[in-house]
């Protein structure tokens, strides 16, 4: 595996503190679990806002968060 086999990536500048400062759009991850817990963690439920972590050697979506999701679950609830 090399050091940045997953990719998290938004439509909005990801901000948080578990990530980098900068307000890049793009975090490049070496571990899977990692990738997707950081996307899940710094996902801010905002019109329109898509978060997802890519497999960069394949293309593989493995992670995908959308605002019409969260807003689906917290109807739920």
């Amino acid at each position: 595996m090399t050091p940045a086999d997953y990719r998290i990536e938004s439509n909005l500048p990801l901000s948080g503190r578990l990530l980098p400062m900068g307000g890049s759009k793009q975090v490049l991850v070496g571990d899977r679990g990692l990738a997707v817990a950081l996307a899940a963690k710094n996902f801010v439920p905002a019109s329109g806002h898509e978060i997802r972590v890519v497999h960069v050697p394949t293309g593989e979506i493995v992670f995908r968060k959308h605002e019409a999701q969260a807003e689906a679950l917290t109807d739920e609830v």
